[in-house]
């Protein structure tokens, strides 16, 4: 069943946006099965991996990667890319990075409790590189 997330934006099934227009109503989407959410869920990831391919030009621990590939299924490479994230990352600035992940808990303008505990974790992740 589709769903607005925290942003407004519709979604459905783990996450996957629908539409950047905040202003469709969730009818326009038919509910989906659990098998299209499982497709959906492995193309989005899959986009998530290789955008941080394509914009991180440094070596990554594992840790490191898993961490910005789950920033990247949460908000879109796109803004990965804009990043000051990406750019002390890609100067090689780990240490600069775990600050970085934490100025994205915003939701309309308002910090919002899920993506503090993801940015958290992220952060987490990507220091320790495991």
């Amino acid at each position: 069943v589709p769903y607005r997330d925290v942003a407004g934006y519709p979604t459905q099934g783990y996450g996957h946006l629908l539409s950047r227009d905040r202003s469709l109503p969730l009818e326009t989407w038919p509910p989906i099965s659990k098998d299209q959410a499982d497709v959906w869920l492995e193309q989005d990831a899959e986009s998530a991996t290789k955008g941080v391919a394509r914009l991180i030009t440094v070596p990554l621990r594992k840790g490191q990667k898993e961490a910005l590939v789950d920033f990247c299924y949460n908000l879109g490479a796109g803004y990965l890319e804009l990043s000051t994230l990406r750019r002390v990352i890609n100067r090689g600035d780990f240490h600069e990075a775990p600050a970085q992940f934490m100025r994205w808990i915003y939701a309309g303008g308002v910090p919002i409790g899920g993506l503090i505990r993801r940015r958290k974790a992220e952060a987490q992740l990507f220091a320790s590189g495991a």
